[in-house]
């Protein structure tokens, strides 16, 4: 289900979209409407689902990837725009880019990234309010560094107590992953739970190195 919208979002309306459940997209990077979206199945990942591979686990472990959070924001979303393989046509609007930028700067998007040899190499970024992390977008530029990303992201909110990670859809890729699909309304009834927990997403400091064995200790 969506709706198309013209008016102004403010960063207060977006959030008050996320909290009943709703998110906003584009058709295109150049198209400036957005319209609301409540799919009828949402995607999720059950934080205590995640599935790691063995090969990704050793991936995760040998910390090939330099790891941090909210470090760089414009550079990840501009990975995120830039389309893929897997994604060649990016959503990714002006519009978009200043709603998530004008978030991340009263502390409501967050960043997980990964680094080698000084450059970013993949990262997801998304919104979290209360207990949920709601996952808007993710991209790599090199093999596996967009899964560690998502590993670390699932870890870090085990150990921070948050019951809900949204996917919005579920894909081929995502579903390999553990990513599954539940109903609207049963969505919307773990979303109204999950709001309710206070969740901190620095509940590992935000500039503190976080090993690969560590965040895998925390998914088990």
């Amino acid at each position: 289900m969506s709706t198309t919208h013209t008016f102004e979002i403010t960063p207060q309306v977006l959030l008050r979209a996320y909290s009943i459940g709703m998110f906003p997209m584009a058709e295109s990077a150049d198209d400036p409407t957005l319209f609301w979206v409540d799919p009828e199945q949402r995607g999720v990942f059950p934080l205590d689902g995640i599935r790691v591979s063995r090969s990704l686990a050793k991936l995760v472990r040998s910390d090939r990837f330099e790891m941090r959070v909210d470090h760089d924001f414009e550079a990840v979303i501009d990975g995120c725009a830039g389309g893929g393989e897997d994604r060649p046509k990016t959503w990714i609007n002006e519009r978009i880019r200043k709603l998530y930028r004008d978030l991340f700067q009263r502390g409501f998007v967050h960043t997980v990234e990964a680094w080698r040899e000084g450059r970013l190499v993949g990262g997801l970024y998304g919104v979290q309010m209360g207990g949920v992390f709601f996952g808007e977008s993710m991209f790599h530029r090199e093999r596996d560094a967009s899964k560690a990303a998502l590993v670390h992201l699932a870890a870090r909110l085990r150990a921070a107590g948050a019951m809900l990670l949204d996917t919005q859809f579920v894909t081929p890729h995502l579903e390999s992953l553990g990513a599954i699909e539940i109903p609207r309304a049963e969505f919307h009834r773990r979303l109204d739970e999950a709001l309710g927990i206070a969740a901190d997403f620095y509940v590992w400091p935000k500039d503190e190195p976080v090993s690969g064995a560590k965040a895998l200790a925390a998914l088990q």
